[in-house]
């Protein structure tokens, strides 16, 4: 082995003239392997809602819409199959899908419920989402067959409904004097309950776009819009949309990222200013080898003293020192390492046994985009993770194993 690796080793294993060198050391490990942990789990946690963000919201909600433009943003889309095909020659197009979309009241009793309601062809949405995926297989077929109603889970939920019911679809009507007349009343079965376990299933409606043309009085060619598929999301907005100035009719784009684009950049953001935080909060733990090193040089000067008188250069000494500190760090690193990575693995069920024990909820999913804590574990991270902590170690060591080498052994012998 590595001499000063050997005798800094020895060092960290044997017993302590002082004690207080032990107890320091081992208060400093357990400060590093705590904001190791720490900084593990948020890093897993941050890397668990960009992966909900994706397969839950960038798989559901339309990458791209393009509507007719109006000043309430109810305009009417007059030749459906020539935006269909201007849209498909988009580059990076990958699906098109039509849409009827408007805004409803669900009535069950004397229960209201306000909703954003689409209506789709349950064929060419499969092509552009991955919707179908968050509801039942046989419902989503009676849906394709039967039409119906697919309401939110969170709808489902507040009106008290289930598949087979019957609800009261209510439209607003206006008169030719802006006044609000009585809204038109549509009763229409519950086919299916999309679950997207969050904010989603409490404002998504879905009714065959047939039904929802015959619902405003559409003509078969006319639509709300389409929405698109494309092959990089993350640069939707770099897309060229120019072949759309072909179209008869004033448009309007809206990308997900207009709507969504929000919660990316919050993720980033809270895993950036979560990795400064908690690096300075392993910064402050490794700092404190500072004062281990130093006290162990104190309690160890007359093993330096023979060492010198033995041949040992300040070179062999500081590294004797270097090492010492950098074991320091990395135990608190290893330990860390393995709690975070446990507890990573395990935080969904760990915070639903939390929310079960105390009765509560720590996400509502009409707030958040999803009611439970992801996880997902970067290996890459960890990687950082230990590196930070060994370059905060080894500098942190610096000042003590510099200050071991310049220790005068006939000084220190003559004490004795």
């Amino acid at each position: 082995m590595n001499t000063p690796f050997f005798i800094s080793w020895r060092y960290q294993r044997g017993k302590q003239k002082n004690r207080l060198v032990s107890l320091i050391s081992l208060f400093s490990s357990i400060g590093i392997a705590l904001g190791v942990a720490v900084l593990i789990i948020g890093l897993s946690a941050m890397n668990g809602f960009e992966r909900e963000l994706n397969q839950r919201v960038l798989s559901v909600v339309p990458h791209v819409e393009i509507k007719a433009y109006s000043e309430d943003g109810q305009g009417i889309v007059k030749n459906r199959d020539y935006l269909t095909e201007i849209a498909k020659n988009i580059p990076e197009v990958t699906a098109v899908s039509p849409f009827v979309s408007f805004t409803g009241l669900i009535e069950n009793g004397s229960t209201l419920k306000i909703t954003q309601v689409k209506g789709v062809e349950a064929s060419e949405q499969d092509k552009v989402s991955a919707l179908s995926q968050f509801i039942p297989t046989d419902q989503w077929q009676d849906f394709q067959e039967t039409g119906g109603l697919i309401v939110g889970a969170g709808i489902a939920r507040d009106l008290a409904v289930t598949v087979g019911d019957e609800v009261t679809l209510l439209l607003p009507q206006n008169t030719n004097d802006g006044k609000m007349a009585q809204p038109l009343r549509f009763n229409l079965p519950i086919t299916g309950i999309l679950r997207l376990d969050g904010q989603l299933d409490h404002s998504y409606t879905l009714l065959p776009l047939k039904k929802a043309q015959e619902l405003l009085g559409y003509q078969a060619n006319q639509i709300s819009g389409v929405e698109l598929s494309v092959t990089s999301p993350f640069n939707v907005r770099e897309m060229d949309f120019s072949s759309l100035n072909t179209y008869p009719q004033m448009l309007t784009v809206q990308t997900w990222i207009n709507q969504f684009g929000y919660m990316y950049n919050d993720i980033q953001l809270i895993r950036t200013v979560m990795y400064i935080a908690m690096v300075l909060v392993i910064g402050v733990a490794c700092f404190n080898i500072i004062s281990t090193l130093v006290m162990a040089v104190k309690d160890k000067q007359g093993d330096i003293a023979i060492q010198r008188t033995l041949g040992a250069n300040n070179r062999f000494i500081r590294q004797i020192f270097l090492w010492y500190g950098l074991i320091s760090g990395m135990k608190g690193a290893v330990f860390g390492i393995v709690l975070g990575v446990i507890v990573s693995l395990n935080l969904t069920g760990i915070i639903k046994g939390i929310e079960q024990f105390f009765n509560i909820k720590l996400l509502s999913d009409g707030i958040y985009f999803i009611d439970f804590l992801p996880s997902e574990i970067h290996w890459l991270d960890i990687v950082w993770v230990l590196l930070a902590t060994i370059i905060l170690s080894l500098v942190a060591s610096l000042y003590p194993a510099i200050r071991a080498s310049k220790l005068e052994p006939a000084k220190v012998l003559s004490g004795h």
